[in-house]
């Protein structure tokens, strides 16, 4: 059996049984992140707990747009995005959209982690919460234009054989920077990078911060909020390399499957929930 049928039928069976408690898990765990993060001054005032903050948001948005129309499809046999023509180029702009930002807040995370852990006091001066509104609203911007051709080239197509309609890219070159570019580098390459080296430079210097003057409540929350990327980190490293080697291994079938797909990120969603849920209610 070919092996991309194999994780069609793997992720087919984790949809039927475990989609459901992947949603609910990942809501709850991603609500309960949101609620930490914004409830405590320690954390409300840190630009690093914004962005984990703004990330579960995002999470949560790439449960509603990935998961919940897949478990309404297996569940429920209604398949939204092939009966409605806005909801197929609603879902495929929001899910790419929550997609890219949240990843980004999780890289910028690592990284404001390492620049606030750094002893240079100009790297430092970019942890702050203004600097994060600002970072956040930028990006969130460019990945809302960078999101229109989702708009224009997702649509409904009309099958020949059978004349079942089905909601895909109708784009060619579109269709190869998709699952190229978007797939391939921004949501899994790129990030697995950016977090791994970001996330090394940030451990060491935690664990030379006891040997500077740093006040004790600032130590242990920059040790506190390393640790919650870190446990992110290796958690995506873990999810997302196997994925990028199956996915290039198997290119050519694997774009035409959007059942591994969406498993994989509702996994990458509640995984990351569950991660932090444990280390911020330490």
């Amino acid at each position: 059996m070919p092996s991309i049928e194999l994780l069609n039928i793997i992720s087919q069976y984790i949809s039927i049984y475990f989609g459901l408690l992947i949603f609910i898990g990942g809501l709850i765990g991603n609500l309960l992140n949101v609620l930490i993060f914004l409830s405590l001054q320690t954390f409300r005032e840190s630009s690093c707990a914004f962005y984990l903050a703004a990330m579960s948001l995002l999470n949560i948005g790439q449960l509603l747009t990935g998961v919940l129309p897949r478990i309404m499809n297996v569940w429920f046999a209604l398949d939204w995005p092939d009966a409605s023509l806005i909801y197929c180029k609603f879902r495929a702009y929001c899910f790419q959209l929550c997609s890219l930002a949240s990843f980004t807040c999780m890289c910028i995370a690592t990284i404001d982690q390492f620049w606030a852990t750094c002893s240079n006091p100009r790297w430092q001066r970019y942890c702050n919460i203004k600097f994060a509104y600002r970072f956040f609203l930028i990006t969130s911007f460019i990945w809302i234009l960078h999101g229109i051709p989702t708009l224009i080239y997702q649509t409904h197509t009309k099958s020949v054989v059978n004349g079942t309609t089905r909601c895909e890219i109708i784009d060619s070159t579109f269709d190869k920077y998709y699952n190229y570019g978007f797939v391939l580098v921004l949501t899994s390459s790129l990030p697995v990078f950016l977090t791994a080296l970001f996330g090394s430079l940030a451990y060491r210097n935690v664990r030379l911060l006891a040997y500077r003057a740093v006040p004790l409540v600032r130590r242990e929350l920059e040790k506190q909020l390393t640790v919650m990327v870190l446990v992110q980190v290796v958690f995506n490293f873990c999810v997302i390399v196997p994925y990028i080697i199956t996915y290039m291994f198997n290119f050519s079938k694997l774009a035409e499957s959007s059942i591994f797909v969406n498993t994989f990120s509702s996994t990458t969603s509640v995984g990351s929930s569950s991660c932090r849920k444990q280390y911020t209610s330490e």
